[in-house]
């Protein structure tokens, strides 16, 4: 089932007395979500032609002036990578050569994200790649949400504000009154991810799946540390991609004694066979973001796509307003 969660509003951009520079752009990769962020701002998205010449080149021109002005470009670099990434890229270079004031790129998923350093020889960093071709393109900002790991920021030599999708998932799990919840990491990588959100989650106790990974998107199960029998567990991580690693750990979850399990990432990456695993697996409930749209063919029972863009609008009227960003998630 399909639900949409979103913070409150608390400070329309209509009551900003200085809002005439600040514009807000959308790629091709996630409209919906751009207007949303848009609503909660209180304007319309900036006018823009995207389109494609015979040979699959984009094309981006900006149709309205935006010299001297504050310009963010929302575009998650989510399936087909490629072709998103460079046309964030294209809109980066138009603004810049248009005389923006400053360009923040919002990336509400950064992809190229899982090679963030060198596990073998002759490979590539293609984290820290991206990061450069987003700054040589003219971008002065990066604004994202959920990184991979929070290395990442520290390949940019340009501001970075970096903000999490986990409210929004624990406002709604709270709204649930779950009972012996235990939170589970689902790798040993992802230990301080599930840590903050137990933590936050009324200090619930903490659970971790020991797995040896023996290809990209192949994983290999071994055994739970930590007590999760008679409990409910909530499976946390960042992203769900073939969904193997995650279907594996409910599985094994529900093999030593858990009562009901939840699934809870803030990228719904989606990678087949992704959907029919979910949708057959021991969930009561998949949990995700709008970070990346989920079309219907995504869809299935089990799951609930919460929405992130007053969080995400809220972070942009704090950055236009030189105010801080972090103190939204104290």
């Amino acid at each position: 089932m399909i639900r949409s969660a979103t913070l409150p509003l608390q400070h329309p951009l209509t009551q900003i007395p200085d809002n005439s520079r600040l514009r807000l752009f959308s790629g091709s990769a996630n409209v919906p979500l751009s207007q949303e962020v848009a609503r909660y701002l209180g304007m319309d998205l900036g006018p823009m032609v995207r389109k494609r010449f015979a040979d699959g080149e984009i094309y981006v021109q900006i149709q309205e002036s935006i010299r001297g002005c504050d310009v963010y470009l929302m575009q998650p670099s989510c399936y087909p990578v490629n072709d998103h990434l460079m046309e964030l890229l294209i809109m980066v270079d138009a603004c810049r050569r248009a005389s923006a004031r400053q360009i923040t790129a919002v990336i509400p998923y950064y992809g190229y994200a899982r090679a963030d350093r060198k596990t073998a020889g002759r490979e590539s960093i293609t984290a820290k790649l991206v990061a450069n071709l987003i700054t040589e393109a003219g971008a002065s900002r990066i604004l994202a949400m959920d990184l991979h790991s929070a290395q990442i920021q520290g390949y940019f030599d340009i501001p970075f504000d970096h903000v999490y999708g986990s409210p929004v998932i624990l406002d709604y799990l709270l709204s649930k009154n779950l009972s012996d919840i235990v939170v589970v990491s689902p790798d040993v990588g992802g230990v301080a991810r599930a840590r903050a959100f137990a933590k936050k989650l009324n200090d619930a106790p903490l659970a971790i799946i020991d797995k040896r990974r023996q290809a990209h998107n192949v994983a290999e199960v071994l055994n739970v540390i930590g007590d999760v029998e008679g409990k409910t567990a909530v499976l946390v991580d960042d992203m769900i991609d073939t969904a193997g690693t995650i279907c594996e750990g409910a599985r094994l979850l529900r093999h030593t004694g858990a009562k009901a399990v939840y699934a809870c990432a803030t990228h719904a990456v989606f990678s087949p066979p992704a959907v029919e695993r979910l949708a057959a697996g021991p969930f009561e409930e998949v949990i995700v973001t709008n970070t990346i749209p989920v079309p219907e063919t995504k869809q299935f029972n089990q799951l609930t796509v919460l929405s992130v863009a007053n969080l995400l609008g809220e972070a942009i009227w704090r950055i236009h307003e030189d105010s801080s960003v972090s103190s939204m998630f104290r």
